[in-house]
């Protein structure tokens, strides 16, 4: 590694520690739609996508982005149309699954395998599909942001009953994989093509395959009653997040993105203590502790 390249690896680990933080407050404007429209978590999840995806197209249509060596343009090489339909894929996949399994297995469960399983995921495919051997520190921060991510989230699911807890766990890691598997496909396909184009052409083809869920009976209902919170939960947490994870991922390996990405649970349990009155507990803020402590780490690591 060139020291030049130090400065960049850090800029891209904060860009995608913003868009973490970013969806840690997807949680707390969900609770508001659930509460005031009714919205079922499918009707969100398709509503978001689409709502970024109209967002991105804009966005990538009137740049004029262009950088040496990569693809400028909106539309991908021809050799590069597989990778934006498999990453719209992995993620319309996570938000059928994940959202699916809130219903079952609950949305502490739900947090709890699918965010803890997403890093290791990610660190496995990297390792096989991408090359990339994570330094004793790396595997440190991962270790600890993990048990912290655990600690965080599994004292609100003690004693909760669920009512199908064996099919919501089982999609939960599905949406663990779809996650990591997008992760790792993305970070492979920014070396080819331009973060914006990718993002929007990612999420086109996630909103047209999440669609149906907008055609749902209700859908129209809570559309109407929730559209400032979809808005919000399209254009900042979902289009805003996914251009700065996506460009934060050109410089920094997969496996520290997956690490970095557990800003999301610890942003969205502040929140929870904050606006709802919630508890933390001294399990959670050990977790907290724990998360902050993964993040130092990583950032020491990207800096070598």
């Amino acid at each position: 590694m060139s020291a030049t390249s130090s400065p960049a690896r850090v800029r891209g680990l904060g860009l995608i520690a913003l868009a973490a933080v970013s969806w840690g407050t997807t949680g707390s404007v969900t609770t508001l739609l659930v509460t005031r429209a009714e919205a079922t978590p499918l009707v969100v999840g398709a509503a978001r996508v689409l709502v970024a995806a109209v967002l991105l197209l804009a966005a990538a249509r009137a740049s004029r982005w262009r950088r040496a060596g990569v693809t400028g343009g909106l539309w991908p090489a021809a050799g590069d149309v597989w990778r934006c339909v498999a990453l719209g894929a992995c993620m319309a996949a996570f938000q059928a699954t994940y959202f699916t399994a809130v219903t079952r297995a609950g949305i502490a469960v739900t947090a709890l395998v699918a965010i803890c399983s997403a890093p290791i995921m990610i660190a496995a495919l990297a390792a096989v599909l991408l090359g990339e051997r994570p330094t004793p520190r790396l595997a440190l921060a991962l270790v600890l942001g993990v048990a912290g991510t655990g600690l965080l989230v599994a004292a609100p699911a003690a004693g909760m009953t669920a009512p199908r807890p064996l099919s919501g766990v089982i999609l939960a890691l599905g949406a663990g994989l779809a996650y990591a598997l997008y992760v790792v496909l993305a970070k492979g396909a920014v070396a080819r093509m331009a973060p914006l184009p990718l993002a929007a052409l990612t999420f086109a083809v996630a909103a047209a395959l999440t669609a149906p869920a907008l055609a749902t009976p209700g859908a129209g209902r809570q559309l109407a009653l929730g559209w400032p919170w979809l808005l919000y939960l399209g254009a900042v947490t979902t289009a805003g997040a996914y251009a700065l994870y996506t460009a934060g991922l050109r410089h920094v390996p997969a496996s520290a993105a997956g690490v970095a990405s557990l800003l999301e649970p610890l942003t969205a349990t502040l929140l929870g203590v904050i606006l709802f009155g919630e508890r933390l507990g001294v399990a959670g803020w050990a977790g907290a502790v724990l998360l902050l402590g993964a993040l130092v780490l990583l950032v020491l690591a990207e800096r070598r």
